[in-house]
């Protein structure tokens, strides 16, 4: 069982930092003994209804009529409570906790320039090519291009294009923000399993996020006021304990939150889908020749002086960077 230290890089500083990986014990006897020797028992574990269960379980119960309780979590997670909407008195429950709300216009600022793609989430983050000649070719590490967004006119227009993958854990705000603006193609849902985004639990399932549960939308950003990117796919995929994605636009704030569907123009940076508790996954996928990413997090990826799972586990030097929602990920090329 593979039980070795897994880094990233902090994205200000360039320092790698260790992650403490939550239930690590727990899934490496998952997807190691327990996938091995009883996959039947797997299945059921990465079901929709024993995630159902294991999620009211691990987050809907409260903290109790102590905040010591309460206290601990937040400090574990190490929440941010100066930038929460809510007053911490309301985060009761660790649902609470990982659907928390926040001043992003302020605390995470976004760039000006209106030909930037930012960062969906607070996540890891790696970029990759889906192009075998590609420095950046990581692509049947983690997904099946082929099975990802599951439908073949989507599939055609992204062929050999590039893609950023956001690893949400589970202290991180749960909220995703449209990546770009522009106008909504397509959303559609492909059912799958619910397996875990622990570092350990990628190594060992093959190309685990087209696999399991995931909402796909599609954007068109060359249209009047759009981000002029061409087409990007939002991939969101469930992870472990995460039965929902909910779809909950709001052009102001958290004001109003709408259902995202066709036809609908939504702006960069804005709220768009909660996931409900855990950690789960963003991909974004760009077609070819649109976008550059930013510099610094293709070098922190390629970085021979980080201890990361992923780099063990694929025998290249694949290292993570930590990134703030609605920060720079890339530009238009």
């Amino acid at each position: 069982m593979q039980c070795m230290q897994h880094q990233y890089i902090e994205r200000d500083s360039g320092t790698p930092r260790s992650e403490p990986l939550f239930g690590d014990r727990l899934i490496g006897l998952l997807y190691h003994r327990v996938r091995e020797h009883a996959p039947s028992l797997f299945r059921m574990v990465t079901s929709p209804r024993m995630t159902d269960v294991l999620g009211f379980v691990n987050y809907d119960l409260p903290f109790g009529a102590s905040s010591s309780a309460c206290s601990k979590f937040l400090r574990e997670l190490k929440v941010d409570l100066g930038e929460c909407l809510d007053p911490p008195g309301q985060l009761n429950t660790p649902r609470k906790v990982f659907e928390r709300r926040i001043r992003y216009e302020t605390c995470r600022p976004m760039p000006a320039d209106a030909g930037s793609v930012v960062s969906p989430a607070d996540a890891r983050v790696l970029v990759g090519s889906l192009r075998d000649t590609s420095s950046l070719f990581i692509k049947d590490k983690f997904f099946t291009f082929a099975e990802l967004l599951g439908e073949q006119l989507w599939l055609e227009a992204f062929q050999e294009g590039d893609f950023a993958l956001f690893r949400l854990t589970p202290d991180k705000y749960h909220y995703n923000h449209a990546p770009v603006t522009g106008q909504v193609l397509d959303i559609y849902q492909i059912d799958g399993a619910f397996n875990s985004c622990n570092p350990n639990a990628i190594v060992a399932v093959a190309t685990p996020y087209s696999k399991n549960r995931r909402v796909v939308t599609i954007i068109d950003t060359d249209v009047p006021g759009g981000t002029g990117v061409g087409l990007v796919a939002m991939v969101e995929v469930v992870a472990l304990m995460i039965g929902d994605i909910v779809q909950c636009y709001s052009e102001h704030g958290y004001d109003e939150p709408q259902e995202v569907v066709a036809g609908m123009f939504i702006e960069k940076g804005q709220p768009k889908s909660l996931y409900r508790p855990g950690s789960s996954t963003d991909i974004i996928i760009f077609q070819q020749g649109r976008v550059e990413f930013a510099g610094d997090l293709r070098e922190n990826q390629r970085r021979t002086d980080v201890v990361s799972r992923f780099s063990h586990g694929f025998n290249q030097s694949l290292v993570e960077t930590d990134i703030r929602v609605r920060s720079l990920l890339a530009t238009a090329v």
